[in-house]
């Protein structure tokens, strides 16, 4: 792949350019938070997609978009455990 001088561009450089790309060592809760973190960002950017939900779900524009901002905050609820809070709490028991 090349950027328009013409110039390689290495994998390590796209996954600075782009964070969402991911990584060999992400997990599947960390890839789902961010494709919903960015599908949300998109809906708050543009305005006429956040008029076309607040009109689709019959709510003011204001409304949706506060909606849409609390819910980046965690999209697909709280993060699964663990392997190490699960030996920890093997260890207290």
């Amino acid at each position: 792949m090349s950027n328009p001088g013409g110039a390689a561009i290495s994998a390590e450089q796209l996954k600075a350019r782009y964070v969402g790309t991911g990584h060999p060592d992400m997990t599947k809760y960390e890839w789902m938070t961010n494709q919903h973190r960015d599908t949300y960002a998109s809906h708050v950017g543009h305005y006429d997609q956040l008029s076309y939900m607040a009109v689709a779900q019959n709510q003011a524009i204001g409304r949706t978009r506060l909606e849409f901002l609390e819910k980046m905050v965690q999209p697909c609820g709280p993060p699964p455990p663990t392997k190490d809070v699960e030996r920890l709490l093997e260890e207290r028991e």
